[in-house]
């Protein structure tokens, strides 16, 4: 055990790291509620603009094009120029494009705002999970990281809640779902300016003073540290022999997820109006409990996954995701309660395998690399959501509804067999211990992983 492990794991560290769960989480209820209150607002837009089927996947998808760029090259900046400093700015997109956005008056508008506030939360992706990663200690590491994919479903869910509780004010009432992000994030920028950097950040650029300087403020322990490996910090690596498929592993699982996922919570309320006799207002519960299935997936992952391990969550996921997706493809003439609950099951299997993104993405990478590769994840992911979103509607109008579901089938078929042939088991290793597990090729390491 490292010494900055020996320091994590103490008593004294509960008090903050429940701080730095709870400032992470915030972001991620960001990330969850923005993501999907586009879904509510859009039959307003559609409506008040005139906004045609083409332009209709493009506003849905801005914000995700956005995530794109601010994971690949903020998560970049993250390993580069510290946790703590990116941690701040991020959200300053957050509340600086949720207000344009909600002050939009036009479509083209509307477009930028949400793509650059994507920015912001595809930044938040790498930056919270990888500062909250490394100040974890091992043996509950994998739970406190879970815990954001539970404020991430809130957040989802909220948004939902949020739209329903704001139809009654009228053509207008897609601006005030907008805005109440805005707000959020200004308090929690508020609460993060007490975050010091990560002491494992500091080591891994051969600031290994004022990283001692650090564990000492939160736990009143020193810390030797002189003998701490620095970490390698160009980008390129995450390709080098010993890494390489882990970034494989990483963004190909996290692509199909987001193929998936996305795909059903955008268009829940779209795919589910139809079968209500056209209800708003009843497509937007039925969405609304579909992402509280969201939710209990992530309370059961997080209650299992430091006990069962990462790989059988992940397979578990994949197969049930898969078998629902299948269901739903061959269903000839679904009643509406049955759609709710097929697709209910769907998110939930697939949050067993969604919220190991941020802990494969931020386990198997060394320090100097981990943001930057929890943010190329997620960029790659993005590439999955963008083609379910803007793909998926064109699908529908083609095949029908039923057939063009194969192509979320597909996904988890795709994530189920590289998650069988390349996961690894993580749980109850160190950081250090993990990316250390694999030198030269992997090969005979990463059977091991698997195997433990």
């Amino acid at each position: 055990m490292t010494d900055i492990e020996a320091v994590l794991e103490g008593k004294q560290m509960r008090a903050f790291l429940r701080r730095l769960t709870v400032l992470s989480a915030a972001g991620m209820f960001l990330d969850g509620f923005d993501l999907t209150v586009i879904a509510v607002a859009l039959p307003f837009l559609v409506k008040q603009w005139h906004i045609g089927a083409g332009l209709t996947g493009l506003t849905a998808a801005s914000a995700v094009i956005g995530m794109f760029i601010g994971s690949l090259v903020l998560g970049y900046l993250t390993d580069r120029l510290g946790r703590r400093a990116m941690y701040l700015f991020d959200l300053v997109f957050f509340v600086l494009f949720a207000v344009l956005t909600a002050l939009s008056q036009n479509v083209w508008q509307l477009l930028i705002f949400r793509f650059l506030l994507g920015v912001g939360i595809g930044a938040d992706y790498p930056i919270s999970s990888t500062l909250l990663s490394e100040f974890s200690p091992r043996q509950n590491r994998g739970r406190q990281l879970s815990l954001l994919s539970v404020i991430w479903f809130v957040g989802s869910m909220a948004a939902y809640l949020t739209g329903i509780a704001l139809s009654p004010l009228g053509p207008d009432a897609w601006r005030w779902m907008l805005v109440i992000g805005a707000v959020i994030a200004l308090i929690v920028i508020l609460f993060r300016a007490s975050i010091p950097e990560s002491p494992r950040w500091l080591v891994s650029q051969g600031r290994d003073d004022e990283a001692a300087q650090v564990l000492l403020h939160l736990s009143g322990q020193s810390a030797d540290l002189t003998d701490q490996a620095h970490s390698p910090r160009q980008w390129i690596q995450l390709f080098s022999k010993s890494l390489w498929k882990s970034t494989v592993f990483v963004c190909g699982f996290w692509f199909a997820f987001d193929v998936a996922y996305y795909g059903i919570t955008i268009y829940a309320p779209t795919i589910l109006k139809p079968f209500i006799n056209g209800s708003q207002t009843g497509a937007d519960v039925g969405s609304a409990l579909i992402s509280l299935a969201g939710v209990v997936g992530a309370v059961i992952g997080v209650l299992v996954v430091d006990r069962w391990g990462r790989r059988p969550l992940i397979l578990l996921g994949f197969t049930g995701l898969t078998m629902v997706l299948v269901t739903l493809s061959v269903l000839h003439d679904p009643v509406f309660s049955l759609l709710v609950i097929l697709f209910s099951a769907a998110v939930l299997f697939g949050t067993f395998a969604g919220m190991l993104d941020f802990i494969y993405a931020t386990e198997l990478f060394p320090t100097g690399l981990r943001a930057g590769a929890s943010g190329l994840g997620t960029a790659v992911s993005r590439v999955g959501a963008i083609l379910s979103i803007v793909v998926f509607p064109s699908l529908v109008t083609a095949w029908g509804l039923q057939h063009a579901l194969w192509l979320f089938a597909g996904a988890g078929l795709f994530g189920l067999i590289i998650s069988f042939v390349m996961a690894p088991e993580t749980k109850g290793r160190s950081l250090e211990d993990i990316t250390t597990a694999i030198p030269g090729d992997g090969v005979a390491e990463r059977l091991a992983l698997i195997e433990s």
